[in-house]
This record gives C-alpha cells, structure tokens and sequence, in this order.
C-alpha cells in the first residue's frame, strides 16, 4: 500500500498551483474521510501492537518501525465515533505533523485523489462532526471530510504558547508591540496558538480562515490606499486551506504592486524535507513549523530588524 505513495520530488510540482493530493480512507462506517498526502509518510497493515500502561485513551498502544516506537491512535475515536478494534489484518497510516511522527488507526484507505483547493469547502455548520473537520469535499459524488489532525493531536499533548521569559525580555521586541499582523489558517487549534502567543508580545492580530478571504481582505486595505508594508508588520499562513492554500496566496501577493513587499511565513504542521524547495518556489520569506513559541518569536524579531 505504501507504494501509492508519490515521491516527494513528484508531490512538490503541485505546490503553487492551488492543487493538492489528498488520501481518502475509511474508519469505523462507510464515510470517507482523508488527509494530504504530504503528511503521509507510508500506509501499511498494523505491526505487532504493545499496550503501554496509563495510555491516553485515544492510543491504542505503540508499534516498533525500523527502530521507532510510534503511538498508534484510534483516529475513529479521537473524533468521537465508534472505536475501531485493532487486529492483525487492520491498517495504520503513518504521518509526520509538526516534528513528530506517528500512526493513526484506520478502518480500511481508499486511494488517492488528486484535487483543485477551490474544491475544498469549509465544513457546514450543520455538520455533525466539524469540531474535528477542516475542510469537506466530494469526490465521484461522495462526500469526503477532512480531518483537523492538528486539533487531535492537541488533545493528546496539549501545546504549550508560552514564550521563554529570556525572549520577551528582548528589547527589539518591544518594537512588536502596537503592530499588527494577518494570521491565515483554517484550524482553530493553529489560530488559538499564534494567539496565545503573539499576544505576549503585545501585536494586534487580523484572521482569516483560509488564503481566499485573506487575499480579500488585503486587496480590499490597498484599494482603500492604505500601505501595505506600512499596516501589516507580517503575514503568518498556513499551508493546507480551503478555497486557496498559503502558497497560491504567497503567490498572489507576490504578484500585485501593492502587496508584493510584505513579509509572509509559511507557518505549517508539514516538516518533511520538501519545505525549502516549496518556500523558495512561491517567494515565502520564511518557515516556521507549528507549536514552537520561542521560534514564533524569534521569527518575528527577525522580521523587526530589518525596519
């Protein structure tokens, strides 16, 4: 199974082009759900199982790959459905997010699709499950929901906001204070974070849940003449979004007079060894993997030195 697995070379062709290669799997019915292939690292039947004592209920125990113990978690019951039972003939698929890897418990996996973000929604409101969905889609006429893998590996290790007190203590950081900044991600566990944290450092903060509306909203601050590199001190976007991803965005902003000059960061929960060829690609200035405050900061006074 892992060989439907494209190389990394072959997946980062995609980036910039608003297109993306999700892998759709099942877990305890019929829905499918999926994730992006680039947190992948390869799907395969479930090795022998330890259970570990005192374990977060979510995890069914741990599993040694080549020399790494991996929790495997019960992705159907960490969104609030039926537990899956792990046996012998049960697959995982094994991801990377934010500098760790891990495996997720799944009921059986589909294949891969490879898609337009345009077709990436927001969840409905009415959706049942949308406290753990990103996104929604539809593929063959079958609606696919995206998980937010992010908001169910907060709930088993918590993420920590806080900034060391040596870094605040900075005096080029007081320079932050009173600026603002564009946060664009469409998880609320990711906004909550560069909230929690950027927050210590006294900014003023604008949202936007995925790369459409924050192009929106900055096209319609320079239409009004505003200047940009003047308002925004930075611009923090995620990489996976409904509508329009964070490199399509870059892309854009690059692309117009008015916008070209701010600072943007890719600010992602992918880590691979593909993320410098996708920042230099799309003109980011910088990249920082998600849930590491002091990095946040120091990313930020970077940023500062240069006025």
């Amino acid at each position: 199974m892992a060989g439907i697995l494209d190389t990394v070379d072959q997946r980062t062709q995609l980036v910039g082009e608003n297109r993306l290669e999700i892998l759709m799997f099942r877990l305890a019915g019929r829905q499918l759900f999926a994730i992006n292939v680039f947190k992948v690292q390869e799907v395969l039947q479930l090795p022998k199982l330890t259970l570990m004592p005192q374990r977060h209920p979510f995890v069914c125990g741990v599993v040694n790959l080549r020399g790494q113990t991996l929790p495997v978690i019960d992705l159907s019951q960490a969104i609030g459905m039926r537990p899956l039972v792990p046996g012998p003939n049960s697959t995982i698929i094994v991801t990377e997010y934010n500098r760790s890897v891990q495996a997720f418990l799944v009921g059986g996996v589909d294949r891969i699709v490879n898609m337009n973000w345009e077709a990436i929604l927001p969840p409905p409101t009415s959706a049942g499950r949308e406290h753990y969905l990103t996104a929604i889609s539809k593929v063959d006429d079958q609606l696919v929901e995206i998980i937010d893998v992010e908001k169910v590996l907060a709930e088993i290790v918590p993420y920590n906001a806080k900034v060391s007190r040596d870094k605040l203590e900075d005096p080029v950081l007081e320079r932050a204070r009173g600026r603002e900044v564009l946060l664009v991600d469409d998880s609320n566990v990711a906004l909550s974070q560069l909230r929690d944290t950027l927050g210590q450092l006294g900014v003023k903060m604008h949202v936007a849940s995925d790369g459409l509306k924050a192009l929106n909203m900055l096209k319609a601050w320079a239409d009004s003449g505003v200047v940009m590199t003047d308002k925004l001190l930075m611009i923090f976007t995620d990489a996976e979004m409904p509508e329009m991803d964070g490199y399509r965005l870059t892309t854009e902003i690059r692309n117009d007079p008015r916008l070209r000059g701010l600072y943007v960061v890719l600010h992602t929960s992918l880590s691979g060894s593909f993320n410098d060829s996708m920042v230099k690609k799309v003109g980011c200035d910088n990249f920082l993997s998600k849930f590491q405050p002091d990095k946040l900061v120091d990313v930020v006074r970077q940023r500062l030195m240069l006025d």
